[in-house]
């Protein structure tokens, strides 16, 4: 019997923020929340489940546009198991990632980034290329 292979292309049409700040998930909503005038609301945990590893369970906010969103997902994942994983292992450092996907072009990145910069308790933000990123289908969350 012939086998047929399915060849998958994930398209990243997304911006993506690392935020280095070690504050609780909810905190640093409220504080994004007030510092771009955005309403970033909690949702259900993303899960992701691996055969041979621990899942992995990512907090997450998010903000629904009519032709995108705003994400805010935690990059270490909740214990299970009594294991952390991370959501870009390769990228330990961050603690959060913001991801912006917006096809009317209403958010600029850049205006973001200098809202973001004043806040209290973001000690870092990072504009990151997602092409370099080896695990980056796991921000693919939507």
């Amino acid at each position: 019997m012939k086998k047929s292979k399915l060849h998958v292309e994930t398209s990243f049409d997304f911006d993506l923020l690392g935020l280095v700040a070690p504050l609780k998930d909810y905190k640093l909503a409220w504080l994004i929340n007030q510092s771009l005038g955005i309403n970033l609301k909690k949702t259900a945990d993303y899960q992701m489940e691996f055969l041979r590893q621990p899942d992995l369970i990512i907090s997450q906010f998010i903000l629904e546009k009519e032709h995108g969103f705003v994400q805010l997902l935690r990059n270490k994942s909740y214990p299970v198991g009594g294991h952390s994983r991370y959501l870009v292992p390769e990228l330990r450092s961050m603690d959060y990632f913001l991801v912006c996907q917006d096809f009317t072009f209403e958010v600029d990145l850049n205006t973001y980034i200098d809202g973001l910069s004043g806040v209290n308790g973001i000690q870092s933000i990072v504009k990151i290329d997602i092409n370099k990123l080896k695990s980056k289908e796991n921000l693919l969350t939507y």
